[in-house]
């Protein structure tokens, strides 16, 4: 999906150009959002803004030109947590949305929102600066490269610093509550656990993102989908092999790899998932189930493994 980019659309001459221009590279977007824009391109004129002023402030004595102002987004944010609040109510989810203790939701607190649960996701980081717009890359020998660290990369500086130090966090209480680790990098994630800065309640800058994101034996990186932990050093990482990263592939982590470490947790999702295969494949076709149970195996046997080789804090400094 292609759209306009007005705030950096500039001339020839360097002048401003209210019109905007369209964007070099498409929004990556979740089949949703599309329904969403689609429906949007509906509600408006023809050649009008999705956010139009005039189209979405029905009732208004005053006309207006351009999108929507900050006041009317942030009272669409609120009657949209009405209404999720409702669903939640309505279908028993347990999911509902809770007040916040800062106050009602802004523009730019909801724009970091959805940054924090997007950088927690496996590739999130990438996605965040697609989503956003403001990233300018080049493909070079080494990878993917940016050429600028301001605007859009602070925020993934920030988060990125926030999504660590909530691993780190997490995995030293367990620690401490008498949970194992296994895996190649588990001594030295019992060490970055237990030497780590805590940030609850604390403001983190760009600066004091950037300055600890160099520090390698800080960084413990989560991934939910591959069901590890990567304590990544890029001598050590095979996740992108003659390429210099100074951070992890987290969508291509391989077996095998010197920074995976895995927890307790790890290990009953594991189990877990394997069942769930396992009854899938026996509703499947025999040739279908036989192409599953090899990962069965596979995923039990990664459980096994953890459970054989797990060290614990205890353990560990004994």
């Amino acid at each position: 999906m292609r759209g306009n980019e007005y705030k950096t659309a500039i001339d020839e001459d360097g002048n401003h150009r209210a019109a905007g221009v369209e964007r070099e590279v498409p929004w990556v977007a979740i089949a949703p959002v599309v329904h969403a824009v689609r429906v949007l391109e509906r509600i408006v004129p023809d050649g009008h803004l999705l956010f139009d002023h005039n189209a979405h402030h029905l009732g208004q004595s005053a006309r207006d030109t351009g999108s929507l102002k900050p006041e009317g987004v942030r009272v669409r944010i609120e009657a949209f947590i009405d209404w999720a609040n409702q669903e939640t109510a309505r279908h028993q989810t347990g999911e509902a949305i809770a007040p916040d203790p800062h106050g009602r939701i802004g523009v730019s607190r909801f724009r970091r929102s959805l940054a924090w649960h997007i950088a927690r996701r496996p590739g999130g980081l990438v996605a965040l600066a697609i989503e956003y717009g403001h990233l300018r890359t080049a493909f070079v020998t080494e990878g993917y490269a940016s050429r600028s660290r301001d605007g859009i990369h602070e925020l993934i500086d920030i988060e990125t610093v926030r999504a660590v130090a909530d691993t780190v966090a997490d995995l030293h209480d367990d620690l401490e509550a008498g949970a194992g680790v296994s895996g190649p990098a588990a001594r030295r994630a019992i060490k970055a656990a237990a030497q780590a800065p805590r940030f609850a309640g604390t403001v983190i800058t760009a600066t004091a993102a950037r300055r600890l994101l160099t520090n390698e034996d800080a960084l413990l990186h989560d991934n939910p989908h591959a069901l590890l932990l990567c304590h990544y050093r890029r001598e050590q990482a095979l996740c992108h092999r003659g390429i210099e990263r100074d951070t992890p592939s987290l969508d291509h982590c391989v077996a095998g790899c010197g920074n995976v470490v895995r927890t307790d947790q790890h290990a009953a999702e594991l189990r877990g998932r394997a069942d769930t295969l396992d009854k899938r494949a026996a509703y499947l076709p025999q040739p279908l189930a036989e192409r599953i149970r090899p990962n069965v195996a596979r995923l039990r046997a990664l459980a096994d493994q953890h459970d054989q080789t797990r060290i614990t804090l205890e353990k560990d400094t004994a």
